[in-house]
Order: C-alpha cells, then structure tokens, then sequence
C-alpha cells in the first residue's frame, strides 16, 4: 500500500515564513533611521581635552594611562569635541583669550587670493625663532633626568624631564623613517616661513652609557630602545587643547561631497576670530601637501566614508594654544613615510589643497621661489645640515623623493596662479 504523499505548503505558508525570518533585519533597520533622525548629543561640559602630548585622552590611546598606537578605530571612537568654542546667538565663533580683534575688518583679503596684512598682524605669533632656538640649544645640552610613560602618543615614546627643568616629548619612531620624517618636516616649515606654528624639535643619540641619558639608564632598559636609536625630543607645551575643522572642511563636508570652496567671496560676515583661524588653515593644508601628511585632516576625510560626523570631531595631530595659535604637531607622516604611500592618500590631499584659495603672502612668495629656481630639495638639504648636528645619523632625502617634493612644490604654484586667474575674472 503507498504512502499518501504529504502535500506541499502553499505559497502563503512560505510568504509568512520569508517575514518573520526578516522581522530582525527590519527592526535593525528602523533602530537605525530612528537614531539617525536623533540629533547629535552635545559632548558635556569639562576640563580641555589635553596638554601637550599628542592631545590625546586615554581612551584615544587605547589603554589605562595613554600610549597605545592610534588607529583609525580609536580614532573613530573619539567623542565629538567642541572644545576652545562656544555659541552666541545661534552663530558658532571661536573662543580666543588675549586675543586684540578690530570690531571690523574692510575686507579679509587683498588682490584676490592674499589675507589682508590687518588680519595677519592678529595671528598668534607661535614659537618665536629666538626662542625656539634657546631651547634647543638647551635641550641638546641637558641630562634626561626621567622618562614616564603616557601623554606622548605610542607606547614605545616617553615624557621626558630634562635637567634645565623643561619637559620633551621624546619619540622613538617604529621604524627610521618616521624619526627622518619628523625632522625633514619641522626644517621644510622653515624654509616656507611657517616654522613658528610647530613646536621646537631636536634629535637625540639613545645611548646608556652617555652624559645625556646616564640619569635614565635603568629606564631605558624598560624602555626596549635600540642602542644608538635616533629619537626625537620635542618640546612640551601645557595647555592645549583640541581643534575641530571649521568649514569648508568641518562638519558640511560629508562623506560624497565635495568640499567646499576657501575663497575670498565665502569668508563675508565671518568673525575676525574666525578669520584668524583661517589664515593658519591655509598654511596648515599646503603644509601638509607639500609633505604628504596623511595623519591630519587628510585622516579624518578618509574616515568619512565609516562615520559621516568624523569631521565634528577633533582634528587627529593639531592643537591650539591658550592665546589662538595653532600647533602643528606629530608630523613623523610628512615626507618620507608619506611620499611613500601617494597613491593611497592623495585622492584626499589633492581635493583638500584645491579646496583653498586664500594664502598668505608669504607662503606664496616662498612657494614661487622655490618653483623658479627649482630648489626645494636643496634648500631644504642646507637648512637640514646647517641646523641639525645629527642629520647624517638619518640621512636626507633619496633622489626620487627629492624630484617629488619639487613636484608637488611646481603643483602648488600652478594652484595658486589658477586661484589669482580665477580671482581675477570674478
């Protein structure tokens, strides 16, 4: 006798199955378009986000205490900062102490693309040259008299207190080329003139048994630094704190959008705090062209395409001072590290400089010098030798490398003339 076969289920059976199998995936999907409708929370009130150091919170570095290695994760993972503003009637302006503003200025920009002198006059002057230059002297001539961790970015670097009573932070890069980084980076912003906005560094020879670290020889055992390393000693500064973009490279900028324009017809009824600010963006987005820094700005535009409000967050590597200035910092990307890896990080860096078209005066002069007598990479070199007892322990640039940072220097003078061209017409 056969069996009856079981007959199959109708087509309503399965439908109904199909729905609540995908009940999860919708319910999902609604928690998200009910989070996104939300409104950004408003980070609470507190003490700056940091001192010196890399600016960077113990959550940011990734342990108890500060010094894990940053990646774009803790990066993503930092809580959207606002610190050094406040809001005044519905406008955001920048909150800059002992800062000396005009009630108004005629007009930000001269002959098109130049800030005006009147609004240059009230940048914050940075690290004057005089004084940068006493302490290196001092830095390279004093004892380390301890090393602690925390508060200077990777586990493998240490705050040092040296014996004149200043503080260092001194770094000790993965791998050379960060170190030579570092250092090519700070004499490249002196040949641009813009060498003010970083903090003084210094190379130092790692050795046990010598007059500089003899205080700290059971602490560089801990340390794991290789005998005859080459680090760098930065100054450490107190009280900074973080930087968030202003447009046209803040919070607008989302992810498939384009950036906005930094031109003389956007900047009308800014404030001149706002305005201030701006004239050291200028110079810090051609900086770090002209490098190839990826570890800034350029780190938060790729991070776009994972969190579309990363650019309300803190700006990874820039800190400002209590007086409005700006501080370029951490630049071990710049140069060597990040010539190497141009095709990953110039879709971004390309985009960022195009997006200005009002510079300094100066940094244009300097740019077109170079371009015309084609000698970045040497002047550069002489700046380098001439300044930094150490240089041959790291080396100068390769030959490519060399070609490279003229080429990118020859791309920023062709930008600037097409800004002056376009300028001209409107």
């Amino acid at each position: 006798m056969k069996r009856a076969r079981r007959a199959a289920p109708g087509p309503l059976p399965v439908l109904g199955l199909l729905f609540l199998g995908a009940l999860p995936g919708l319910w999902t999907v609604l928690l998200r378009w009910e989070a996104a409708a939300q409104p950004e929370p408003r980070p609470p009130a507190g003490p700056p986000p940091g001192r010196w150091g890399w600016g960077r919170s113990p959550v940011e570095q990734g342990q108890p205490g500060g010094g894990g290695q940053k990646t774009f994760r803790t990066l993503l993972a930092v809580p959207p900062a606002a610190a050094g503003r406040e809001e005044r009637g519905g406008e955001e302006q920048f909150a800059v102490s002992g800062l000396q503003l005009p009630a108004a200025t005629a007009s930000p920009v001269e002959r098109g693309i130049f800030w005006s002198r009147e609004l240059e006059e009230q940048v914050p002057p940075g690290f004057a040259a005089e004084e940068a230059a006493a302490w290196l002297s001092a830095a390279r001539a004093a004892r380390v008299s301890s090393l602690e961790r925390g508060g200077c970015g990777r586990s493998s670097n240490r705050l040092a207190r040296l014996s004149d009573g200043s503080r260092a932070c001194v770094r000790y890069g993965i791998n050379p080329e960060q170190i030579q980084g570092e250092a090519l980076s700070y004499h490249l912003a002196g040949v641009l003139g813009m060498q003010e906005r970083l903090p003084p560094m210094v190379l130092a020879l790692v050795e046990a048994r010598g007059r500089q670290w003899e205080p700290v020889r059971e602490e560089l055992r801990g340390s794991h630094w290789t005998e005859g390393a080459v680090v760098s000693l930065t100054r450490w500064v107190d009280n900074l704190t973080a930087v968030v973009a202003p447009a046209p490279w803040g919070a607008e900028s989302g992810a498939g959008r384009r950036l906005q324009s930094l031109s003389a017809r956007e900047l009308g009824g800014l404030p001149p705090s706002q305005l201030v600010e701006l004239v050291q963006w200028s110079d810090l987005i051609l900086f770090d062209y002209l490098t190839a820094n990826f570890d800034r700005l350029v780190s938060n535009l790729f991070s776009l395409q994972w969190d579309p409000r990363v650019m309300r967050r803190a700006t990874s590597n820039l800190l400002r001072a209590p007086d409005g200035g700006l501080v370029f910092m951490d630049n071990e990307a710049g140069m060597v590290h990040g010539y190497r890896l141009l095709a990953m990080w110039d879709p971004y860096n390309e985009p960022l400089l195009r997006s200005v078209c009002v510079f300094r005066e100066g940094t244009a002069r300097r740019v077109a010098e170079l371009h015309r007598r084609r000698s970045a990479a040497a002047e550069l070199r002489r700046r380098y030798r001439a300044r930094e007892p150490l240089w041959a322990r790291l080396g100068f640039l390769s030959e490519r490398q060399a070609e490279l940072l003229q080429a990118r220097v020859d791309f920023v003078h062709r930008h600037i003339a097409h800004c002056r061209a376009q300028a001209a017409v409107l």
